[in-house]
């Protein structure tokens, strides 16, 4: 099987991106340069991380590179939830003092966001919707239980829904049973992202379709060969999630998860009449392989769903399981086919802890998000950039977890496939 190259390399494009305009991106690096800061990944994370270093360090030379280009990549390929409490993976209602301090570092990153994204002046859909969670099956009503304990336990507002109360919002017999959280904006994810880019300050180079090849330590900072240029850096900041492990860092925590959505064409009304009276809803499933849901504001529906390990699948795979798992909950949808399809990659850990910190002298990293790489990713991207500086931060790996090791290869890929395979097998009434 060929190696994973070290920065992505999708075959299919964004949706979401292809739903926005045209926008001209920043030219590839194309010489040799030095810069005091370089950072690696422009998306949620990286951005932060450029942005906060340069109001700590305003005379720091700093430079930004992305190996696809904004709205393109990994942070505008996700299901757009900016959740503004603790993912459902972090809630633990029995460390409550833990989960509120994350509660009010997410809630204040969430509000940042938004100031931000007002302040560029870019037309970006983007609303607190709320998110429903909804169990099909025993496992996944066993998990949504412990979720409304956490809910409980922090004071947070929510509402239990029966079945008919789904159908009656959404549309779906699908579901036993819910919860709906109003703490949660659903966003055009690329449109968000392009929105947060364009606030970079002027001094802060940008450089897209500039892929990091490789880094090499020197006596006084690091080195980064890319296709047409070397990038010379006292300091080093990788946000490139999943692909840090294949510039050499954090190797046995780090897996890529490549996960898929599909997006209809906008339904007709006689369609979304008839599914519920909600018209700009997302669900979140209960269980880890099962899926995660959109309907718009412009009336499409999407569905996030599958995995595969390290690579991308091939597109003619995955879109009539998608279209399987859409029509599973939505038997009454006309034929169709999706109008747009394409996949992303998730910087997996085995305990869902963060790979985060200073890892070498003038090395720090922010990457395995585990599918929560927007609110905290930009959180842990801006804490970053402050522990760089010596200033005092929130304990991440005591609030998030640290990852833990993983086997090497070809252990690990053969414990994935086992896993998932029993995995799907109880949640088998979730996907």
């Amino acid at each position: 099987m060929p190696k994973q190259k070290s920065f992505p390399n999708y075959k299919m494009k964004s949706g979401w991106n292809a739903l926005l305009p045209a926008r001209e991106s920043s030219p590839a690096l194309d010489r040799d340069i030095s810069v005091d800061v370089l950072v690696i990944g422009a998306g949620w994370t990286g951005i932060s991380a450029a942005k906060r270093w340069h109001s700590l360090s305003p005379e720091a030379g700093i430079a930004l590179i992305d190996a696809s280009e904004i709205g393109e990549g990994n942070p505008g390929r996700n299901s757009g939830f900016l959740l503004s409490i603790a993912l459902a993976e972090d809630a633990n209602p029995d460390q409550i003092e833990k989960m509120s301090l994350c509660n009010r570092l997410t809630a204040s990153t969430m509000a940042e966001i938004l100031a931000e994204i007002e302040d560029s002046g870019h037309a970006v859909d983007i609303a607190k919707a709320g998110t429903y969670r909804a169990a099909a099956s025993e496992a996944g009503l066993k998990s949504l239980q412990n979720y409304r304990a956490f809910l409980e336990a922090a004071g947070l507002e929510y509402e239990s829904l029966e079945r008919s109360a789904l159908r009656s919002r959404m549309g779906s017999d699908f579901y036993q049973e819910g919860l709906y959280s109003p703490d949660c904006y659903l966003a055009q994810p690329a449109a968000a992202i392009r929105a947060l880019a364009s606030l970079l300050p002027e001094s802060v180079q940008l450089f897209e379709n500039t892929p990091a090849l490789k880094l090499k330590q020197q006596a006084d900072g690091w080195q980064v060969q890319t296709p047409n240029g070397v990038i010379n850096a006292h300091k080093l900041v990788l946000a490139n999630n999943a692909f840090s492990k294949e510039l050499g860092i954090a190797r046995s925590r780090l897996v890529a998860m490549h996960t898929y959505a599909g997006l209809t064409p906008v339904l007709e009304q006689s369609v979304l009449d008839d599914l519920g009276s909600d018209e700009n809803w997302g669900l979140l499933p209960t269980h880890r392989l099962g899926s995660t849901l959109r309907r718009t504001i412009d009336g499409r529906l999407m569905v996030r769903s599958m995995h595969s390990y390290e690579q991308e699948a091939p597109k003619g795979k995955i879109e009539g399981e998608l279209q399987h798992r859409l029509e599973k909950r939505f038997p009454q949808l006309p034929n169709f086919d999706f109008e747009h399809c394409w996949g992303g990659a998730v910087g997996f850990t085995f305990n869902g802890g963060a790979v985060w910190g200073k890892f070498k002298p003038g090395l720090y990293v922010s990457a395995g998000c585990n599918g929560g790489g927007t609110v905290k990713g930009t959180l842990l991207g801006k804490l970053l950039a402050e522990a760089a500086h010596d200033l005092k931060v929130p304990d991440v790996p005591e609030l998030f977890g640290r990852a833990s090791w993983m086997p090497p290869e070809p252990i690990r890929r053969l414990g994935y496939n086992i896993s998932a395979a029993l995995e799907s097998h109880k949640g088998r009434r979730e996907l």
